[in-house]
């Protein structure tokens, strides 16, 4: 059994450790958290041993009555792997404490490429990781990226894409950062999706932009994909179809001539992922649109929507795994991660 440790018990944070304990090659050993505020519950329901992040802040659980294991290092010194989910730009500072530690650590897509000089994708690159020390998951619009052009530039050649990321202000429990009476480009060309989505495909030419909306909800990508050969959209919906994490979607039900509304938007996909019951109302899974997906010529136009809370939650029980090589095969992860969290 790996032994995972939690550095960052935030949104993705205790996802990550709630799918640890799903998995029957892994186990938690412990999280670390900076406060001891409304999350912890969690961690203490599930009996995981807490550690705070500094000494100095050990008096602060205590007089909340909860019990510390230690302090960070501690965590690493037992961890096999440290999965890194402290704030973006701040974890990469940790990471000599993991060498000299000897543990293996797992970074966010927060974090820049270039320190850590491995990112990871379970459908595009997982044997870029096998055997590593330091890996990167990256973003969640990266990932969404990724699992759906993969599959259509070894179909069909990628010439080149242009995407537009429609990103939301801020996650749902986010109160300080959250809706705003306002929609903000990011006014910098190319956004940082797109030399991202270059360090899990090698050699794809993508241009993206990005621009900041006042939803809490999900992130929307609208993409042109101009290919090598001409695509056929039955085809390219048989591919996602079978393409792991991949969920196509009907906006609109057609009857007798009618356009009944069925999911058109982001609030009625996320009501699906809570009517399907997953875990906590999240979708692991990319959602594409397939009355979106259209084809002129030799350019594919589609629209997808990403659930920033939890696609990379699979991908990191991947990284895992491909680090400690327990699994060299990336379909046998993916479809291994994918039983135990219950993804269709």
């Amino acid at each position: 059994m790996i032994k995972v440790g939690i550095n960052g018990y935030g949104t993705i944070g205790k996802r990550v450790a709630e799918a640890v304990t799903l998995q029957d090659d892994m186990e938690i050993v412990g999280i670390v958290k900076t406060k001891p505020t409304y999350e912890i519950r969690g961690a203490l329901d599930a009996g995981f041993p807490v550690y705070a992040s500094t000494k100095s802040k050990i008096s602060f659980f205590e007089d909340k009555g909860v019990k510390v294991a230690g302090v960070t290092e501690d965590l690493v010194d037992i961890s096999d792997v440290i999965i890194d989910c402290t704030p973006g730009k701040l974890g990469v500072n940790n990471m000599e404490m993991y060498q000299k530690a000897g543990t293996k650590a797992i970074w966010q897509g927060g974090e820049k490429h270039a320190p850590i000089g491995v990112s990871f994708n379970a459908l595009t690159n997982y044997s870029s990781s096998i055997n590593e020390d330091f890996v990167r998951v990256v973003s969640c619009n990266t990932t969404g990226l990724a699992r759906t052009l993969y599959p259509v530039l070894q179909k069909y050649g990628i010439d080149n894409v242009q995407a537009v990321m429609v990103r939301r202000s801020g996650d749902p429990k986010d109160s300080d950062r959250g809706p705003i009476n306002s929609i903000e480009p990011v006014l910098s060309v190319p956004s940082h999706h797109g030399p991202d989505v270059q360090t899990v495909i090698e050699g794809i030419n993508i241009q993206t932009m990005a621009v900041k909306v006042p939803t809490t909800i999900m992130h929307v990508h609208c993409i042109i994909a101009e290919l090598d050969n001409e695509p056929d959209v039955n085809e390219i919906l048989s591919m996602w179809e079978s393409t792991p994490r991949v969920n196509l979607l009907e906006g609109f039900l057609h009857k007798d001539g009618s356009k009944i509304r069925n999911l058109p938007g982001t609030a009625e996909i996320m009501e699906f992922a809570r009517d399907a019951l997953y875990t906590r109302g999240d979708l692991n899974q990319i959602a594409v649109w397939k009355d979106g997906v259209h084809a002129f010529g030799k350019k594919l136009y589609y629209y997808q929507a990403i659930h920033q809370e939890s696609d990379v939650i699979p991908e990191n029980i991947d990284a895992i795994r491909a680090m400690f090589n327990l699994e060299s095969d990336n379909m046998k992860s993916i479809l291994k991660t994918n039983k135990a969290l219950g993804i269709d």
